[in-house]
């Protein structure tokens, strides 16, 4: 059974979508672990801060009915596909890992290409699996936090479930 990986994100009463997106995951993926939030500055367009965590879970679902189950989710946040992709989200829900699975088309890259560029995503998955080996880089997840340009892409650690600054 493949270890599915995702990025959370919101800049739209985070704090609310977020937590109502970690209730959906939960009835949709029982294992489901999540990693502490992070808030950090909005990338690719001016806005509020974004809040992100990254959830790791195991399950028999196709690639494509997990991503159909996550834009369910982004639905009950008050996501609209149609709204513009560098614009503020109430709900932003991104597979970054779908076990060792490297696909490339249209609709879904796997590994997310950015998942190596962008710190609201590797850091929170470091916190989550640090050991997992990233399927194309070929070093674990802990070692790239640990090249990553921390200084360059700040994130401010929040307590569990978004309240508050740590």
């Amino acid at each position: 059974m493949p270890a599915v990986y995702l990025a959370a994100g919101s800049n739209v009463e985070p704090e609310r979508h977020l937590a109502m997106a970690v209730r959906e995951l939960e009835k949709h993926f029982p294992d489901v672990r999540f990693s502490p939030w992070y808030r950090n500055r909005a990338v690719g367009f001016e806005g509020d801060d974004f809040i992100n965590f990254v959830a790791g879970f195991s399950t028999e679902l196709t690639v494509e009915d997990v991503v159909a189950r996550l834009q369910f989710i982004e639905a009950l946040c008050g996501r609209t596909r149609e709204a513009p992709r560098w614009a503020p989200r109430t709900m932003d829900l991104d597979v970054l890992l779908y076990g060792e699975l490297v696909r490339q088309t249209a609709t879904l890259k796997l590994p997310r290409p950015d998942l190596l560029k962008r710190a609201y995503m590797l850091g929170p998955l470091a916190d989550l699996a640090p050991g997992l080996v990233h399927p194309t880089a070929g070093l674990t997840i802990g070692e790239l936090w640990r090249r990553f340009d921390r200084a360059s892409h700040p994130l401010i650690p929040m307590r569990s479930g978004g309240e508050g600054e740590a």
